[in-house]
């Protein structure tokens, strides 16, 4: 997923946040369902069978009495005394005997017969109507043998034939003791039906297709819903486990699985048997698999839908973004991107549009650092070829000063001396090839050597004074700035009478400027001419206006040296003389 686009990775994402909950909560809710199905139809299989087993019990203990009030009767005690079949036959109690079983037969449907059994004497049947039971033939039969001589019943199944059918039934053995001696003389058996069985087998609901089966101590079934298989031997899974533990229930393994309930009674010797098949228990988790895969699909679908509108409403933005960023790329700054929303993707939207506003100032800021530069180094070839110009045979000139100076020394005329030697210092300055900027200290030299030359022409009339601190001397000032204004201050700013004052000083400004000011007290200057210089310093080309070196070249030269805040500013009032400022950067530390 690392390659894959982010709309991907989104809706796979929203699709496994909710897939994946849904299933694990479906599988355990499905493993879940069925523990507790199969716990309560283990619960209510073994309710079933207690109380099948109580019902049971009460129905075989009333043939249990039914057989005690038989014996108890004054017929049959008086039979069981007889020793003989001649003293049975003397006696005329055979009858009588026979009365009280017909009545006790008679009295209850579920009684198909009642056999008495006198060993080596006789057998009286209460129903002896077509009925084939000859002793020899009871006698042969294997429980026979096996009824306890403690007077306690035995409960067993067989088949009784009639002449023109045969009855499956369960018979209630009891031994027979003589009262006179209490040993063993004989057999009583009750023969019931199924009749009452089948109806509490039909009262029982063992789910839609669930059976109940009975079988006796040696695994042979004493009920079962298909009377043939009565008698036979059952066979189970565990049937170890079926006859000889108390209860319990598991799902067996071999062929279709079903649920085994059981139970034993003590009291009859039986073992009560349920089976309900697995597939009926799990019904229900089915409908419940079911609901939660519908849910899951469901689910997923409305989370497909949520998760492609949140998707979207992510990677439009980024998609956006990207498309600009391509722009952006091949270098077009223009536009912006539209933000939507205040989340990290809106603030990263809006930090890009800051960056790439960014970007486009500094893109102008280095296009016009380069016209600058472009500007300064034509200015600079233009000053050079002025200068080219001007130095026309400097050497005569240089050399014709010197003439003069020698001259004047040699009449005794020291004031032309001066002037000539000043005069070649300042041409010197002027026309010699250097960086164009200086210390202020060596401008300072110069401009005073210009005042000097003019004090000899003015004489008292031009006073001038220099208050420039010792840190400002070691500040980098543009070459030959101060001198137009210097030369400004005299020419321009002459009164017709009285006495000019010209003075230079420094101010500290703050640490990144100071400022030189040049200030006068000549005639001032006019407020029509004062807009109209300072418009030129905004927009007159001294190139292309050509003439002098002056105010406006000045301060253009600074512009282009230093930068855009630095520069030349005027302030004047008529017949109140000019102050000057000039405003640099402070270039080495102002030491105070």
């Amino acid at each position: 997923m690392r390659d894959q686009m982010l709309f991907t990775k989104l809706l796979v994402l929203c699709a496994l946040l909710v897939v994946v909950p849904m299933c694990f909560v479906g599988i355990i809710s499905y493993q879940r369902s069925a523990d507790v199905l199969e716990n309560e139809a283990r619960q209510f299989s073994w309710q079933i069978i207690e109380q099948v087993n109580t019902h049971v019990e009460y129905y075989v203990n009333d043939f249990e009495i039914s057989l005690l009030k038989i014996l108890n009767s004054p017929s049959m005690n008086s039979y069981l005394k007889m020793k003989s079949r001649e003293e049975i036959d003397d006696s005329l109690i055979r009858d009588s005997v026979k009365q009280v079983l017909r009545n006790a037969a008679y009295s209850r449907s579920d009684i198909s017969n009642i056999t008495v059994i006198m060993d080596g004497i006789e057998m009286i049947d209460a129903i002896d109507k077509n009925f084939k039971h000859p002793e020899n033939h009871v006698v042969d039969e294997d429980w026979y043998f096996s009824v306890p001589d403690t007077s306690e019943p035995k409960i067993f199944t067989r088949t009784l034939k009639w002449d023109d059918h045969t009855e499956q039934v369960i018979s209630i053995a009891r031994r027979l003791v003589s009262p006179m001696t209490l040993t063993p003389i004989g057999m009583i058996v009750m023969d019931v039906n199924f009749k009452r069985f089948q109806e509490i087998a039909e009262k029982v609901i063992i789910g839609r297709t669930g059976y109940m089966y009975i079988i006796d101590s040696e695994g042979h079934y004493v009920y079962h819903p298909n009377l043939l298989e009565l008698d036979k031997t059952a066979n189970f899974e565990k049937m170890h486990d079926i006859l000889f533990g108390e209860s319990g229930s598991f799902v067996t393994t071999n062929g279709p699985k079903v649920l085994l309930t059981y139970s034993h009674s003590s009291f009859l010797g039986w073992t009560l048997i349920t089976s309900i098949p697995y597939k009926e228990l799990i019904q229900g988790t089915d409908y419940i698999k079911r609901t939660i895969l519908y849910t899951v699909i469901i689910t997923l679908a409305i989370a497909s839908l949520f998760g492609f509108g949140f998707a979207s409403s992510i990677v439009r933005p980024v998609k956006r973004l990207y498309s600009y960023m391509r722009k952006v790329e091949s270098g077009d700054f223009s536009g912006h991107i539209q933000v939507d929303s205040k989340d990290e993707i809106g603030m990263l939207i809006h930090g890009f549009n800051k960056m790439v506003n960014r970007l486009q100032s500094l893109m102008d800021e280095i296009y016009f650092s380069k016209l600058k530069e472009t500007e300064l180094a034509l200015r600079q070839r233009e000053i050079e070829l002025k200068a080219l110009q001007s130095q026309m045979n400097p050497h005569f000139l240089y050399n014709t000063l010197e003439t003069i100076r020698g001259m004047a020394l040699e009449y005794g005329v020291d004031d032309i001396s001066s002037i000539s030697s000043s005069m070649a210092r300042l041409l010197r300055y002027n026309l010699r090839k250097q960086t164009e900027k200086v210390k202020l200290e060596e401008e300072l030299q110069y401009a005073e050597i210009y005042l000097r030359i003019q004090k000899y022409r003015f004489e008292n009339k031009l006073e001038y004074q220099i208050r420039i601190p010792d840190w400002a001397r070691q500040q980098t000032i543009a070459k030959f700035s101060l001198q137009p204004f210097v030369e400004n201050s005299i020419i321009h700013g002459e009164p017709a009478q009285g006495v000019i004052r010209i003075t230079i000083s420094a101010i500290r400004e703050s640490d990144e400027s100071f400022i030189i000011r040049i200030q006068d007290t000549g005639m001032g200057i006019s407020e029509q001419m004062l807009q109209t210089i300072r418009l030129s310093l905004l927009q007159k080309d001294v190139i292309s206006d050509g003439g002098s070196i002056g105010i406006v070249n000045v301060h253009r030269r600074i512009g282009l040296l230093f930068g855009e805040p630095y520069g030349i500013s005027i302030e004047s009032c008529y017949e109140q003389g000019v102050i000057i400022d000039i405003k640099l950067p402070m270039s080495a530390p102002a030491i105070m």
